[in-house]
């Protein structure tokens, strides 16, 4: 993919995710986001620091376009960022860093990429709630809020890896 086809994409997932930000908060236990398969799928060719930079510029547009608590997504997204090359040389191999290609559900496989967007998303919530808990919510509710938030937001990711990632085969 053009590297102009994959930021117009990312683009239009965070308009989503500002959308999602604001009008899909239904129950507390629950938060659906997109941020870190975006972050994710952020081509190879891009460092970390700079992943990281856009990172922090996303969770701060959604932070101050859509919730209340401004950093909290970017202090959340940033180790996301900071970790995706390290998660993609884990699951993927480092054969993709060595030929400079970007992973997809159709070379890559479902369970690999999977695995990948539990893993990011996982990481996510886990400074997401803590930081926004800051211990002031019983461990029961965390709990809670992480299982639903990342069986939600993975379920909603597998929408979006598709059109980030595509196969360039095609």
């Amino acid at each position: 993919m053009k590297k102009s086809g994959f930021w117009l994409i990312y683009l239009l997932l965070l308009i989503a995710q500002f959308l999602l930000s604001t009008y899909a908060n239904f129950t507390p236990y629950v938060m659906v986001t997109l941020l870190p398969v975006m972050v994710l799928c952020i081509p190879i060719r891009v460092g970390t620091t700079l992943a990281m930079l856009i990172a922090f510029a996303s969770g701060w547009a959604v932070d101050a376009l859509s919730e209340g608590l401004l950093g909290l997504n970017a202090l959340a997204l940033v180790p996301v960022a900071f970790a995706r090359d390290g998660i993609i040389r884990l699951i993927f191999g480092g054969e993709l860093f060595a030929r400079k290609e970007d992973f997809s559900v159709h070379r890559s496989g479902f369970w690999k990429v999977a695995m990948a967007i539990v893993l990011s998303v996982a990481l996510f919530l886990l400074v997401y709630i803590w930081a926004d808990g800051a211990g002031t919510r019983p461990f029961a509710f965390n709990a809670l809020r992480f299982a639903g938030s990342l069986a939600a937001s993975t379920a909603l990711s597998f929408l979006a890896i598709d059109p980030l990632a595509p196969d360039s085969r095609k």
